[in-house]
């Protein structure tokens, strides 16, 4: 993650900040808006009290150079969210974008049979995450396991009325991709 080092105080703080601000919001004793909004200062004193020193220039530091883009700020820094990801039902304020014609999914290879036959779906989170290159779906697959990468059809999907929303840092979202749109592309 950008310049952190592995197992370092500030990764450590932005790995649960992802779990606070995805997934678990009363790990930290807040609560998310419907909108996955958190209260800044609540944030920093909620996060502060379970043991790991936070303050707002050490927040802004995560945000600023998470490698992921996970996070956004409202306009006067009193607000922030995670910007996708989230497996708490939350409306981030996505716009329905019209993909291009190809789109990638990258994941491990021993999801394969599985997905070719079940088709992409969001397990724990409200999105299938996709990639708009299959250099990005490669990388995501990695982290993974040994990486298999799928070229999705949403051009296609698009036409037949399926959704697709862009979130803030560019991964592109859908609630599902069916087996039909998908095609193993390494």
């Amino acid at each position: 993650m950008g310049n952190k080092k592995a197992g370092s105080s500030e990764e450590r703080l932005s790995v649960f900040l992802s779990l606070v601000l995805r997934h678990q919001p009363e790990a930290a004793g807040i609560t998310l808006d419907e909108h996955g909004w958190a209260d800044v200062e609540a944030l920093i004193q909620g996060i502060s009290g379970t043991g790991r020193p936070m303050d707002m220039e050490l927040l802004e530091d995560i945000v600023r150079t998470d490698a992921k883009g996970r996070y956004s700020f409202n306009e006067d820094r009193t607000l922030i969210r995670a910007n996708q990801g989230h497996s708490i039902p939350v409306d981030v304020e996505l716009t329905e974008t019209a993909p291009p014609q190809v789109l990638y999914h990258g994941t491990a290879s021993r999801f394969e049979q599985a997905i070719l036959e079940q088709g992409l779906k969001p397990m724990s989170r409200l999105y299938v995450h996709l990639s708009g290159d299959a250099k990005t779906a490669l990388t995501v697959g990695r982290r993974h396991g040994k990486p298999v990468v799928f070229e999705v059809d949403s051009g296609r999907m698009s036409r037949d009325g399926e959704h697709f929303y862009i979130s803030q840092n560019g991964v592109w979202l859908t609630k599902r991709v069916k087996p039909e749109y998908l095609k193993r592309n390494i």
